[in-house]
């Protein structure tokens, strides 16, 4: 498509919300190779990103922009009250269409939203001991804001982080075996292992059943990029609000670890380089508990190595579900590769897991 006539489709698309001045330019904004996100510049108002949301994943878009809008106005009203004086740098502000109060518009094909543009900012991609403590702080800090929000959200993506879950689908993928590989040697041996700690890595729905662990607004995607800085290198806002919705606070915790403090990438196949990186932990539980440790109740504080060591076995158990279903779900580039994925996530589970008494010894110093 021409991109002169890509912009006019967009400018169609904006003309629905009450957006000020007049918009002069559309631009794709970040680097990536479908570009649903785009920059749009005006005469006479702010910058502003307009969005396609991702229909595909998140089936309620109504109930997706309802949670996001909770979020804002909550901690947009929690900025205000301590005296923030540049509340619209520090919260996103997503835009109403003309017709009405909501904050998305369906084009007949797809659902698009807009938010203004928070000029002067970075976004971190390097995870290392320093912007680790900074994402243990902001999101931390965004827990905080919404312990006490007064609506109830809904879940985005329900069961999202349900361990109990993926171990139902784990036990239909062998039942089915669909494509033959549940016989193999190596599948046979991975199921074993798994079913070894199975009902350990389940305790956090058994602790929810029985009343001992709550659920809280967590953001589920917590990755150094989806913060943005300011030019001075200090946390302005937390991004990407798609997944806030309520879970255990392991979500964000043990998340963010699985990916930050493994010393390889998860289809790294040489196993031997996989070990969990106690640097990063240290760094990031540092933050996250000098924001956190004012709502969070024991049980959380106790069980933050167990979530460190319930994700990478929960990513393990989804690659391997996959693997033995013929590789439906994540994209492979060779037919091996959610084998080598869920070897490296049990290698790095197990890495965790011989951590444990550093990982409570440190977190006792805190």
């Amino acid at each position: 498509m021409d991109l002169s006539m890509h912009s006019n489709n967009m400018k169609q698309i904006l003309e629905n919300f009450r957006i000020e001045g007049v918009v002069t330019e559309v631009q794709p904004l970040g680097n990536g190779l479908i570009n649903d996100t785009y920059r749009v510049v005006t005469e006479g108002g702010p910058s502003y990103v307009l969005q396609r949301i991702y229909h595909a994943i998140f089936k309620d878009v109504e109930l997706l922009q309802n949670n996001i809008e909770a979020v804002t106005s909550h901690i947009r009203s929690k900025l205000e009250a301590a005296g923030e004086t540049e509340v619209d740098r520090k919260v996103l502000k997503f835009i109403p269409l003309k017709s009405d109060a909501r904050t998305w518009w369906f084009d007949g094909t797809s659902y698009w939203r807009v938010s203004e543009f928070i000029e002067n900012t970075v976004t971190v991609e390097t995870v290392n001991p320093e912007s680790s403590y900074y994402a243990g702080r902001t999101f931390g800090n965004f827990q905080s804001m919404l312990a006490d929000i007064p609506v109830q959200l809904g879940e985005t993506i329900p069961d999202f982080h349900n361990m109990e879950l993926r171990a139902r689908q784990l036990e239909e993928a062998m039942a089915a075996d669909a494509v033959g590989r549940a016989s193999e040697t190596e599948v046979q041996e991975i199921y074993a292992q798994m079913k070894e700690y199975m009902e350990e890595m389940c305790k956090a729905e058994r602790m929810h059943r029985e009343g001992v662990l709550p659920k809280r607004v967590c953001h589920c995607d917590t990755k150094v990029n989806n913060m943005l800085f300011d030019k001075n290198g200090q946390v302005l806002c937390v991004i990407d609000l798609d997944t806030v919705m309520p879970s255990y606070i392991f979500s964000d915790y043990g998340d963010f670890l699985r990916t930050a403090a493994n010393k390889v990438a998860e289809d790294c196949p040489e196993i031997d380089k996989v070990e969990f990186d106690m640097e990063i932990f240290e760094a990031f539980t540092k933050g996250y508990l000098e924001s956190a440790s004012s709502f969070l109740i024991p049980v959380e504080i106790e069980n933050l190595p167990y979530a460190a060591a319930l994700f990478p076995f929960m990513q393990a158990v989804r690659f391997f579900a996959d693997y033995i279903n013929g590789d439906t779900y994540f994209k492979t580039k060779y037919p091996e590769h959610n084998l080598v994925r869920t070897r490296n996530q049990m290698a790095l589970f197990r890495s965790v897991m011989a951590h444990k008494a550093e990982m409570e010894a440190f977190i006792a110093t805190l």
